[in-house]
């Protein structure tokens, strides 16, 4: 089964449970999904589904963190609760370790040597943890490698 028909399937499960906030969320991923394939006139695969999720996700944890700095807790759990409905649909999350020697494989791969490498080693890191990992500290990580 596809990631966009599980996706249909959770958002008709949801509407028999009567999962408002659930449901919205769901919309929501669907809605974006949709505008994707209109706007460029495609049928999306999974990696593309896969991403347009990654990039709710991103969004909804920018959210979380301003909200935080502004004292609205209301709004803090609103974003969480949907951020933890988004996550249900990405693939399982590789551990430091494993991301740790995804990158140490991928600087010895690329020669890379100095920060002036960075976007060699990201280039090769990109589609293999696209999805599996936080680009963001993937690239604090190789940052922290090329520095050292």
């Amino acid at each position: 089964m596809s990631l966009k028909a599980r996706i249909t399937d959770d958002m008709k499960a949801a509407m028999r449970a009567r999962e408002t906030a659930r449901l919205g969320t769901i919309r929501l991923l669907l809605a974006a999904i949709k505008q994707k394939e209109v706007d460029e006139r495609i049928e999306l695969d999974d990696a593309a589904v896969s991403s347009i999720v990654e990039k709710l996700i991103k969004q909804r944890k920018d959210s979380i963190s301003q909200f935080q700095a502004a004292g609205r807790d209301d709004l803090v759990a609103a974003e969480q609760a949907e951020l933890v409905v988004l996550q249900a649909y990405l693939p399982e999350q590789l551990s430091a370790a494993e991301v740790e020697a995804a990158v140490n494989a991928a600087i010895a791969e690329s020669g890379a040597s100095s920060a002036k490498d960075m976007g060699k080693v990201m280039g090769l890191l990109k589609p293999r943890l696209a999805g599996r990992a936080d680009m963001g500290q993937v690239s604090a990580l190789i940052k922290a490698r090329l520095a050292g």
